[in-house]
């Protein structure tokens, strides 16, 4: 039996505390003034990129670790640090996870570099899937892609919206229906360009939290990009189609683009919300230490130093969830219970539930922009609902463990 271990090895260490450091230095200092400012950080992320963190190599590496845990780690760390910096600094990764997951090896190696630039020349990319009518129910997408043979092009109409850098990108990454009676097994993913005509930033949402990262409308008005942008190819898309079709007339479940994009980021997800979650924790904790009641600290009180222990109880729970997801994604194990889902639905349910016991523990002073616990409550909030919702994953775990098609 081999030995099995859960401590990071001492590179894991080092990418923790380095990554640790730029959140604590650069992020913390910073997340108030960008919270207010509901504006993407720029100056965070040109000392992220300067440093090497904002960058296609690091997160390549992270990626590519192959325990699994660089990317929830690293994750942790950042959002740790603020929610939506951390998001202004990964929001780019989601577009190339959507690269990753359906493209060729051809275009992962044009596309991804292009997504972060260089230091001195910053981009970004965003992942278009949501749409007003269209968000938990993916099967409802309007969108459409058509193919033009004559020219070799597809045309994409259609309006996406809770797209995180949507319209700010350089380059957007667009799942739309081929072929709308096959439902969600009809759609593909679709990569436009830089100055792509015909894409254009519809309206930008004021949010209640992660207000610090960029979410908006993206029109799609005929854009037209080349047959190349299809990720995946057409002649593996015409396979799919195929297969959809037999397995329309069968009954047989298959997934979709989008969905292959979310299965790959979930665990990613969950860390994000571990972060958020162990930060509002340190924040009680101290609090509790320091503030005194009645002549004694308050955490003396059995009823704060429970609610303590339950937090921190909770946040590893989330933690371990998260990195075994992590774990089996790069082992190639199947998700067979639904293991990514699992990650992301008890990490954000523990991230909402813990930064509004810290706001408790901290009183009035809890409710004010005084302390970062109420931002950290904000923040949180998002994670019950973005990249499926918590009775989404509820429903995805349900009809792993069951076999049946739970409605």
């Amino acid at each position: 039996m081999g030995d099995s271990t859960l401590e990071l090895n001492d590179d894991q260490v080092q990418l923790r505390d380095w990554v640790h450091g730029f959140a604590a230095d650069v992020m913390r200092p910073a997340a108030a003034e960008w919270d207010e400012r509901e504006e993407t950080p720029w100056p965070v992320l040109r000392e992220a990129a300067r440093i090497g963190l904002y960058s296609m190599d690091f997160y390549a590496q992270c990626y590519f670790d192959p325990t699994g845990l660089g990317v929830p780690v690293v994750m942790e760390e950042l959002f740790w640090g603020d929610a939506g910096i951390g998001l202004s600094v990964v929001g780019t990764t989601l577009a190339a996870v959507g690269v990753l997951a359906n493209g060729t090896e051809e275009q992962i190696g044009e596309w991804v570099p292009q997504m972060f630039g260089t230091p001195d020349d910053i981009k970004l990319a965003a992942f278009c899937s949501s749409e007003p009518d269209a968000g938990s129910d993916v099967s409802a997408m309007r969108t459409r892609a058509r193919y033009d043979g004559a020219t070799d092009e597809w045309v994409l109409n259609g309006t996406k919206t809770w797209a995180t850098n949507g319209g700010l990108a350089d380059v957007h990454v667009v799942v739309a229906s081929v072929e709308p009676e096959l439902g969600a097994r009809g759609q593909a993913s679709f990569v436009v360009p830089p100055g792509t005509r015909g894409l254009s930033q519809g309206q930008k949402f004021k949010k209640h939290g992660i207000r610090a990262s960029h979410t908006a409308e993206v029109v799609l008005d005929d854009v037209r990009v080349p047959g190349r942008c299809l990720l995946g190819g057409k002649e593996n898309l015409d396979a799919r189609l195929a297969r959809a079709r037999e397995r329309s007339a069968t009954g047989e479940r298959s997934r979709n683009a989008a969905m292959a994009t979310f299965e790959a980021s979930r665990p990613a997800v969950g860390a994000q919300a571990v972060g958020i979650a162990r930060a509002a924790y340190e924040v009680a904790l101290d609090y509790a230490r320091t503030r005194v009641q009645f002549g004694r600290p308050i955490i003396e009180n059995q009823g704060i130093a429970f609610q303590l222990a339950d937090m921190r109880t909770r946040i590893d729970a989330a933690r371990l969830l998260v990195w075994r997801a992590s774990w089996m994604a790069v082992a190639g194990k199947p998700f067979t219970a639904a293991e990514g889902s699992m990650s992301k639905l008890y990490a954000g349910e523990t991230a909402r539930w813990v930064t509004a016991q810290a706001m408790q523990i901290l009183g009035g002073n809890g409710f004010t922009r005084e302390y970062p616990v109420e931002r950290m409550h904000r923040d949180a909030a998002v994670y019950t609902i973005f990249e499926g919702t918590s009775e989404i994953q509820r429903l995805v775990i349900a009809r792993a463990l069951s076999g049946m098609p739970i409605r």
